[in-house]
This record gives structure tokens, sequence and C-alpha cells, in this order.
């Protein structure tokens, strides 16, 4: 009797491997693809079908892990973002399609990662425009990640750029986490949001810098004034000449 048991304990661990393994061996290189694609990196002409390409044919996964949906997902928007400015919009539009029903797949297994639901709001914008109903996607980001700095990075500009449309507490969370930005010495990235999507609210955008580091906002202060951009920003000289 116990013979069997343990024929049966090791058979199914045999047939256990033979289920994960080959989901393990598709993560690593998947993983590493996903990496650089959140870092903003380019890639040479062909690599991210190739990548796909091994992802999704070169085995059938039974049990396919969280984060091989996820590398997917991803590299499924880059190659739709690339379409949208190399395509017709027909393929476009397919491509588009394609990463949002694998956005929706990986969410499904990850539910509690920000940067997806921050991407499933760039992407219906993308298909629709702005829709209240898509302004959930971007709340839900920011209750589950809100002081994720590199998904702020990203975040914050989308965000900005649709301010007036969204809800009450949204835009709060959207005007802190600026705030957060210049107080986390993302000087250049604060500076950017709001002399571009941010320029029409830069009178609250400057006012809720109150309560920020008075170093990070001097630092923000000198690269405004650098730019020639004129704007008070709380508890900071205003200087006439900014080359002094």
């Amino acid at each position: 009797m116990l013979r069997g048991v343990l024929l049966l304990l090791g058979a199914g661990g045999m047939l256990w491997s033979l289920a994960v393994l080959p989901s393990f061996w598709l993560t690593t290189p998947a993983r590493a693809i996903a990496a650089r694609i959140m870092e903003d990196q380019r890639f040479r002409p062909g690599a991210l079908s190739d990548a796909l390409s091994r992802i999704t044919n070169d085995f059938a996964p039974f049990i396919v892990q969280p984060e091989l949906l996820h590398a997917e997902a991803l590299i499924r928007l880059q190659k739709a973002e690339e379409a949208i400015q190399r395509k017709s919009p027909d393929e476009a539009d397919r491509e588009v399609e394609k990463a949002e029903n694998k956005l929706r797949a990986s969410l499904s297994t990850s539910p509690n990662d920000s940067f997806l639901w921050l991407l499933l709001h760039s992407i219906e914008m993308t298909r629709n425009g702005f829709d209240t109903d898509h302004s959930s996607y971007l709340m839900q980001s920011y209750m589950i990640g809100p002081y994720e700095g590199w998904i702020s990075l990203r975040r914050n500009r989308l965000a900005l750029a649709a301010l007036p449309m969204l809800g009450g507490t949204t835009q709060e969370r959207v005007v802190a986490e600026f705030a957060s930005l210049v107080d986390s010495d993302f000087i250049e990235d604060a500076s950017l949001n709001l002399t571009t999507v941010g320029w029409v609210h830069r009178e609250r955008l400057a006012a809720s810098l109150a309560g920020t580091d008075i170093v990070a906002r001097e630092s923000f202060a000198k690269r405004l004034s650098k730019d020639g951009v004129k704007i008070k920003i709380p508890g900071i000289e205003t200087q006439d000449r900014p080359w002094k």
C-alpha cells in the first residue's frame, strides 16, 4: 500500500514538472524583454516579433505563469504602438485589439498590478478616446500603487492630460503624485509635465508643492527658471533674471 502511494506521488510530481517547466523556460527570457520595455529601451527591427513567436509558438504550457502573461501583454502593447506609427489603420487596430485582450487576460491573474491597470487605461484611450468608464482603470492604478516611482513617471503625464475629465478624488491623487515627483527629485520629469500637459493647471500644481522638501522646491524652481518659465513656487523667492 505504502509503495503504491509513493509511486502515485512520484508520478504526480513528474506530471507536475512536465506541466510547469515549459512555462518557466519561457518566463525567464520574456521577463528580460518586459523589463526592457518598462525602461523604454529600443529594439532592433523584428526583435519583438521574434520574442512573441517564442512565447506563443514554441510551447503551449499547460500551466501558464502570471509573469509570462504579463510579459506577453507588454510585448503586444509595444508592437501595437509600433503598428500605430508604421502600419495601416486596420493593421494597427488589430494589433491594439490583441494587446488589449492580452492585458485583460494578464489582469485576470494579476489584479493587483497597478502598471497593467494604467496600460489598460492608456490603450482604451487610444482606441476609443476618453470615457468616464475608462477612468476607473486609472483610479484602480492609483489605488493599488499610489507611490510606485517608475509607474508614476508614466502615469502622471497621462493623467494630467485628462485631468479636467477625471473625478475629484482621482484629480487629487494626480496632483499629489505630481508633488511627489518633485519631492522625490524627479525634477526633469516634473518640469516636463508642468510645462506641457500640465501647463493649463500650473497654478494648482505649483500650489501642491507647499508641503514638499524645500531643497526639492528650490531645484524645481531653478529648472523652470533655466527654461525661462515664470511661475510662483511656494516658499521660493522669484528671481527676475534667471541667468544669475
